[in-house]
């Protein structure tokens, strides 16, 4: 059941989870498997060769995101987002700033092009501007183009920020003043620690939580290889509806959204439109496949031979755990099993929303 973790209890989870090299999936494989964070930090040594941060450096976290007029959440939090928290591996810790209960009120994401066209960007400002008065939260990832139009034009409804560096590290520069804004009026959240800046690697990462935490994800102008599209696919697969508003044949920057359309994505030329596609009936999401946070369960042993195997299909794209076992044939919790194993020893890193990659995806503050 979820509950509100004590300090002591809320440094040991985020000593844990700033541990180099446990992810999201690696994580929650531990705390289903020792119960508690604690535990499974004094179990840590005897099982990896793995050091996490000293309990000063985790404090100090803490009181700096707390100076900031934010909070630390951890995943079994009855405040921590609950769109997000119903993901295979949801981020063991968000740094939010602002006010976070606009995470808890019904969100869509609204994603595009940093160089989108004029008319690209009134529609995003009017569409995010319309959904907010309809109650939505506005979610997007603080960037340049579509991505600041649609927080404008939710700053009077309700909009949230997701930054791929630390909550002190805004990016890009350009947005700052729109930040400090979104901070006044409406919620910033960031799954890196404090103090890292953002890298190019981080921003698959981020996407994946705007997609979390949405029920949609709505794109509008985005090129054929673009962060967009990260995020659409993010969304597909973490049972989220995925819409798109068409552009014109000739720009490129209108491809990537098109070719969204053709392969299913909604059609959407206004809110009406986006409400409509979410009907009554929203499909259920994935369950938690790694079971609960607070009840201990055994853990599946990997069978001799799967983490290499795993290992040799892992490469810097992410792919997710479930479609690992069905390649693999193998069972759900032996492949959950050996990717702990892969990640501890420094062959692999886990990723939000249950996806895995090669080793190289974690945050670092270097």
């Amino acid at each position: 059941m979820p509950r509100t973790l004590s300090r002591p209890e809320r440094i040991a989870w985020a000593r844990l989870a700033r541990t180099p090299r446990v992810g999201p999936l690696t994580f929650h494989g531990l705390i289903a498997r020792f119960r508690t964070a604690s535990a499974a930090l004094e179990a840590l040594p005897r099982i990896s060769k793995l050091t996490p941060p000293p309990a000063e450096r985790v404090e100090a976290e803490i009181d700096g995101v707390e100076a900031l007029g934010g909070r630390l959440l951890a995943s079994c939090e009855p405040d921590y987002p609950s769109l997000l928290a119903q993901l295979d591996a949801p981020p063991a810790l968000l740094a939010v700033r602002g006010d976070a209960k606009q995470l808890q009120r019904p969100t869509i994401a609204i994603v595009g092009s940093r160089e989108g066209s004029a008319a690209a960007l009134m529609f995003a400002e009017r569409l995010a501007a319309d959904l907010g008065e309809a109650g939505f939260t506005i979610v997007s990832g603080l960037a340049r183009g579509i991505d600041a139009a649609a927080h404008k034009g939710a700053l009077a409804t309700g909009t949230a920020a997701v930054l791929a560096g630390g909550l002190d590290h805004p990016y890009p520069p350009q947005n700052l003043k729109l930040h400090a804004m979104i901070c006044a009026r409406g919620c910033v959240v960031s799954e890196a620690p404090l103090g890292a800046v953002a890298r190019a690697r981080d921003f698959p990462r981020r996407n994946s939580v705007i997609s979390g935490l949405s029920r949609a994800v709505v794109v509008i102008e985005a090129a054929l290889r673009s962060g967009s599209l990260i995020t659409a696919r993010a969304a597909a697969d973490q049972g989220r509806d995925v819409m798109a508003a068409p552009g014109s044949p000739l720009d490129p920057r209108a491809r990537g959204s098109n070719a969204l359309i053709k392969q299913g994505a909604t059609l959407i030329e206004s809110a009406e439109d986006v409400i409509a596609a979410l009907g009554d009936g929203a499909p259920p999401l994935r369950p938690l496949s790694i079971g609960p946070l607070f009840e201990r369960t055994d853990a599946e042993p990997a069978p001799a031979g799967l983490p290499r195997k795993i290992a040799g299909l892992l490469s810097p794209t992410p792919v997710h755990v479930n479609d690992l076992a069905r390649l693999l044939e193998a069972p759900l919790g032996a492949v959950a099993a050996a990717l702990t194993e892969l990640e501890l020893s420094g062959q692999a890193a886990s990723l939000p929303g249950g996806y895995v990659a090669s080793s190289g995806a974690a945050f670092s503050t270097d």
